[in-house]
Order: C-alpha cells, then structure tokens, then sequence
C-alpha cells in the first residue's frame, strides 16, 4: 500500500470526519503531507479538535489496517484503478470502500441492483427464477444488500445459476447484518464479493442503511424493484438511481397485494415493467 493510502483510509478511520471534511483536507493538502508527515492542525478546520489530529497518528489505527491486509480485506479508494467508474461518477462517493471476495467484479461492464421487500413473496421468488437466467447468461453481476428477503434470494439465485454477484453492507465486514445471512455472506466472501464504505470493525447503525443504498445503485447501470410496499427502502434506492441517471425497472404485481404497491406506482411514474430478462437487457446494452 502506497503512503498516501495509508494516510486517506488512516483518516477514514477517525470518528468525527465526514464526506465533506476529508474533502476540504484533500482540496486544501492533496497528498495529506501537512497533516501526516508535519503534524499540522489545519486553521481552516476549527471544528477538529487536537485529540483527532492525535487519532490519525495513533498506532491503533495502524495496526488495525495491518490485519486488514492479514485477513485478505482490500480498501479500495476513490483513486484506485480498481474503484468502480460508475460508482465515481456518483454525488459523493465513498472515499474507501473495504471489500473482501472477488474485487475484480467491481470493474464487470453490467451490473444490475436487484432490491426488494424483507417479506418476501412466493411471486417475488418465482419472478427472480423466471427472469435472472437470461441475465447470468449475458454477464450481469447482480449486486443487492444482503437483507433478507428479496436481497437474499437475488444472491442466492444468482451463485445458484453459475453467475455472479455484490453484497453492499451497512456496518463493517467484521459485523455482519442480519445475523441470519452470516453463512451466505461468508460464502460470497469467498466466491463472490461482500462490500462496505465503513471500516470492519464498525457496527452496523440504522442510518447507514439508506446511505448504503446509494452505493448499490451508484455502482450499478439499472435497479430492479422486485417487491416494495409504499414508502419502503426499496423506493429510497429508484429514486437514488433516477437522481443519478440510470434505469429503473420493476415488476409488476397484483393490486390487491400490498408488497406490489410500491412497484405498481413506480411503473405509473416512468419505470419499465418488466416481464422477462431480456426486457432489462435491451436497456443495459442500449
């Protein structure tokens, strides 16, 4: 790992910088010099206190990415060749992103976020069978959040097929949530690939779920809504992928079943109703 590497995920690792502190550090000392190798507290940050500037030199935080490197953990920055162009592209990316599996997948050409209801219905899982063999079959990487429910089956479906597939994960790699997916998330650390913009050892809190959300869009060409009720996390991820440009699709459902709300009222407002795989493929080559 080269040293300003070293610095930008040493300074990722300190709680009370955000996106838009370390920003304004790069924006003012590009290769983290002034505050890393001088020691000096920047005067246009009042708001940093001394005892931060003592966290970033702290040995703990090196030792801490040292066994990262022991246990096969890649941190992947917004300036490596690696970091996914799409996801770059995106209103503030993650700065470091911490992966462990198959990081070559990040830089595949066709990804699509598959995302839908926790409660998962019989339809929403016949839906995933019909439609993901002609997906796996052109290369699509299936990237969703590893919830239970739609995320899982879209994850599972996908190894099952032979294809490949993105868990993005709230909390860090070390604490994975829920802990009922644990074996499937070891599973795809293996063979696959597990993902997160916090570092390991971090706790997965609930206002890093919608924020994660970001990220399985971001870095995807299209989202698929399978199931969604009104007002659901699933809804906050189309809206993200609108903002950002990229295509929505969803499937449609029947009126009377309230895990169809959602996706019945996004194909009103503009996204593809989706029937087979091939629906979503003629907008992701186009």
């Amino acid at each position: 790992m080269d040293e300003f590497k070293r610095r930008l995920v040493s300074l990722h690792h300190c709680k009370g910088i955000g996106w838009k502190t370390i920003y304004q550090l790069l924006k003012h000392d590009p290769d983290l010099s002034t505050l890393f190798e001088k020691k000096k507290f920047p005067s246009f940050l009042p708001q940093l206190q001394k005892k931060l500037l003592e966290n970033f030199h702290s040995h703990y935080i090196y030792e801490q990415i040292r066994q990262y490197e022991l246990n096969q953990i890649h941190m992947i920055t917004l300036f490596d060749d690696e970091y996914p162009d799409i996801l770059r592209e995106t209103y503030e990316p993650p700065w470091v992103l911490y992966g462990k599996g198959r990081i070559d997948l990040l830089q595949r050409q066709l990804k699509l976020a598959v995302v839908g209801s926790r409660n998962a219905t019989e339809y929403g899982r016949k839906a995933i069978e019909a439609i993901f063999p002609t997906l796996i079959e052109d290369g699509v990487v299936i990237v969703s959040g590893l919830a239970i429910g739609i995320d899982t089956i879209a994850h599972e479906t996908s190894m099952r097929l032979g294809g490949t597939t993105i868990a993005v994960i709230a909390g860090g790699l070390f604490h994975i949530y829920p802990k009922t997916n644990k074996e499937l998330a070891i599973e795809m650390m293996r063979n696959q690939l597990v993902l997160s913009e916090y570092p390991p050892h971090s706790l997965p809190l609930r206002w890093q779920f919608p924020l994660r959300n970001r990220i399985i869009s971001g870095m995807s060409n299209g989202t698929f809504i399978v199931e969604a009720k009104q007002k659901s996390g699933s809804l906050i991820t189309a809206n993200l992928a609108v903002n950002e440009g990229r295509e929505v699709f969803a499937l449609p459902g029947n009126i009377f079943s309230t895990t169809s709300t959602g996706t019945n009222e996004l194909i009103q407002q503009g996204a593809k109703l989706v029937f087979s795989g091939k629906d979503i493929l003629e907008e992701l080559n186009y």
